[in-house]
């Protein structure tokens, strides 16, 4: 396994970033974090090593500098989220240790946003979505244009992303699937939570990535 410490220019900012390569994969999944999340995260940590484990790439991103994550001006700013995401996209697709590989996204919190506004841009590009108590409800107009598999995970206690999710979903025209864990709440900070956050985001990865599944198809819930 190679694990490099990355700097990605995106117009307005020099982003820093952790990519993990493990020997001969062939996808990676870039980590879209919620505000006051970091490359560092736990969190994402846990999920990037079980992607690892699993053979799969990870590139976990500083979407915003650290001044820009303390200003709450910026720290809930979906579309500068969404910018930096897509420069770091065009990045990996671009760097000679990751323009091969097929390329996927892992979003939580206000993190999620940005996932789905970006694989909106780019298509079927971006070959998977898995999405972990995202918070924000996007319009139909761009919902409509995801081309990526997605799969939402939301804890049972979390009842505010509960609902929102449930818009998220009934708007998605690929296909997709809703699932709650039982008893979690945001943060999935109960026993068992974070580990079946991991196993449910392997598993999506693996089904649409090793098999190089294209999206569509119906909506087919868990959840």
């Amino acid at each position: 396994m190679a694990a490099h410490q990355v700097k990605i220019p995106a117009d307005d900012a020099v982003l820093e970033g952790l990519l993990v390569l493990p020997a001969g994969t062939q996808c990676l999944v870039l980590f879209a974090h919620g505000s006051g999340g970091s490359r560092l995260s736990p969190h994402n940590g846990y999920v990037a090593e079980a992607l690892r484990a699993a053979g799969m790439g990870a590139l976990l991103v500083d979407l915003m500098t650290g001044q820009e994550d303390q200003a709450h001006a910026t720290r809930f700013e979906g579309q500068l989220l969404t910018h930096r995401l897509l420069a770091a996209t065009l990045w990996a697709m671009e760097d000679p240790r990751t323009r091969d590989l097929d390329l996927a996204y892992f979003g939580g919190g206000t993190g999620v946003a940005a996932v789905l506004q970006t694989a909106a841009e780019l298509g079927t590009k971006i070959r998977a979505v898995v999405a972990r108590g995202g918070r924000t409800v996007l319009t139909a107009d761009t919902l409509d244009k995801v081309r990526s598999p997605t799969r939402l995970i939301v804890g049972g206690r979390d009842e505010a992303a509960l609902d929102l999710n449930r818009q998220t979903y009934a708007q998605l025209q690929v296909e997709a699937e809703l699932v709650i864990i039982p008893g979690a709440g945001h943060l999935f900070e109960e026993p068992g939570a974070l580990e079946e956050v991991a196993r449910l985001a392997v598993e999506w990865f693996r089904r649409h990535l090793s098999a190089g599944t294209r999206a569509g198809g119906a909506h087919h819930p868990t959840g």
